[in-house]
């Protein structure tokens, strides 16, 4: 279950929320591909900072290990959600990111297809005959000018093995 925005405030120091309020909803569409990466390796850290305390505080409950350093931070108490937090923010950028990089692609592949479109409409009609044939350069060959189309070989094949079937069965009847 996501956490609500008041409830992420009040687990975090105010550089962390900023930090975090930019991967909300209106703030996030407003940088571009590489500061959303970094902001995910910033996050990255966050989040497995928050899971390394985690991990030891529940270490320290079960009495498997001595507590670790001298002091810790305030913002200490609840490092399981602190980590949701943060889990959640990276959640969010790592979408953007994928919209982002979805876009581009269906960007790319449309430019593609425009391209292709247009090398086979250039492809299907013969260029024009060069103007200015001059005399004394023998016998040229004149290029056609209709349409450059091909029958598939299996259509060809299908309408001759179809009109040899239709004699046969005139000829079993008489």
């Amino acid at each position: 279950m996501s956490a609500s925005y008041k409830f992420e405030r009040s687990l975090l120091n105010h550089e962390e929320h900023e930090i975090l309020r930019v991967t909300h909803h209106p703030a996030i569409y407003d940088h571009d591909l590489d500061g959303l990466k970094a902001l995910r390796v910033r996050l990255r850290q966050l989040r497995d900072k928050e899971r390394t305390l985690a991990r030891q505080k529940q270490r320290e409950r079960r009495g498997k290990s001595e507590p670790r350093g001298g002091s810790f931070p305030g913002t200490v108490d609840q490092p399981l959600h602190r980590k949701q937090v943060f889990a959640a923010a990276l959640k969010r950028v790592n979408k953007e990111l994928g919209r982002i990089a979805k876009l581009a692609a269906r960007t790319a592949h449309a430019e593609a297809a425009r391209r292709a479109l247009a090398l086979r409409r250039a492809a299907q009609f013969a260029p024009y005959p060069p103007a200015g044939e001059t005399a004394d350069e023998g016998m040229r060959p004149l290029p056609s000018r209709r349409r450059l189309t091909s029958v598939d070989r299996a259509k060809i094949g299908r309408a001759s093995q179809a009109t040899k079937i239709a004699q046969a069965a005139r000829d079993s009847r008489s």
